[in-house]
C-alpha cells in the first residue's frame, strides 16, 4: 500500500493545480492524504479548502489540527487510510464475487469473518509512506513540531507486524527550479530523520502541484525525474522546473 502523507497550511501558489495531480495519483493507485496546520483568518479558511480538495480528489482524508497534536493526528490518519484502503480492495473483490452485494450485505458470520481478515491484513501488509512536507516561509514556525510528529509517527510504524518505511520530501528546494527535495530515502530507522530539518531552507513560495509530480514519480519508478537521477539534500546545483506528466 503506497501512500502519499502531505503536511502544509494550504494555498499552493506555484504551478499546477495539487488537487489535479492527486486526482491522477489516485488514478496511480497511490492515496493522498493531507495534514493542514493552518492559520486563522481569510488565509487558513483558503488553506483549508484547498486541504479538503486535495484529499478529496486523492481518495484520502483531511484533517486540520494544531501543532501540538500533530504527532497523534499523523498515526491516526496512517492507520485509518490502512485500515479504509483495505476494505476498499476487499469490498471490490467481493462485488466481483457476489454482483453488487458487497461486505454489509453478508451474513452476520461471514461478515464477522471478512472483518477479521481486514484487520489482519491492515496490521500485516507492506506499508509505504511518503512524507511530503510544506517548507515555504509560512511554514517555518511549524516545522519544530512537524519534526516531532515524524518521530512519533516512526515509533507508531515500527510497531506494527508488517513492513512499514517512509521516505521524507520537502518542497521547494533551495533553488528557484527545484520543487522537491528528497531528505531521506526509503527507511525505518528513526535515527535517520534527526537532521533533516537543520537543512531545509526555507522559501517564500508553495508550488505543492509540481512537488507532488515529482513524489508520484518517485513512487513509479524509484527517480524524481524518470532518469535514475535523485535530488538530494547534498546537490548543490540549479535543477530546471520540468513538470513530471502526472501525480500520487
Amino acid at each position: 500500500m503506497k501512500q502519499i502523507l502531505l503536511i502544509t497550511d494550504g494555498c499552493s501558489n506555484v504551478g499546477q493545480s495539487p488537487v489535479m495531480t492527486a486526482s491522477y495519483a489516485r488514478q496511480e493507485g497511490i492515496t493522498v492524504n493531507v495534514i493542514g496546520v493552518v492559520d486563522y483568518g481569510t488565509i487558513g479558511e483558503l488553506g483549508s479548502l484547498e486541504i479538503r480538495e486535495i484529499a478529496k480528489a486523492g481518495g484520502g482524508m483531511s484533517q486540520i489540527t494544531g501543532t501540538q497534536n500533530l504527532g497523534r493526528t499523523m498515526q491516526m490518519m496512517t492507520r485509518k487510510t490502512v485500515v479504509q484502503t483495505i476494505q476498499q480492495a476487499v469490498n471490490k473483490e467481493l462485488r466481483q464475487i457476489l454482483g453488487s452485494s458487497g461486505v454489509e450485505n453478508l451474513s452476520p458470520d461471514k461478515r464477522a469473518e471478512v472483518v477479521e481478515v481486514m484487520e489482519e491484513l491492515a496490521e500485516t501488509s507492506t506499508l509505504e509512506v511518503a512524507l511530503l512536507i510544506d517548507a515555504s516561509a509560512s511554514m517555518k514556525p511549524k516545522l519544530a513540531f512537524v519534526e516531532e510528529a515524524i518521530r512519533d509517527l516512526m515509533l507508531s510504524l515500527g510497531a506494527r507486524e508488517g513492513l512499514s518505511r517512509i521516505c521524507v520530501f520537502h518542497f521547494p528546494g533551495r533553488h528557484g527550479g527545484e520543487e522537491v527535495v528528497m531528505d531521506v530515502d526509503w527507511s525505518t530507522n528513526i535515527q535517520d530523520i534527526r537532521t533533516i530539518f537543520q537543512r531545509m531552507n526555507m522559501r517564500g513560495a508553495t508550488p505543492t502541484g509540481p512537488a507532488m509530480v515529482r513524489v508520484i514519480d518517485f513512487l513509479r519508478y524509484g527517480t524524481l525525474n524518470g532518469n535514475g537521477n535523485h535530488t538530494r539534500p547534498e546537490d548543490n546545483h540549479e535543477r530546471e522546473g520540468l513538470l513530471g506528466d502526472y501525480v500520487v
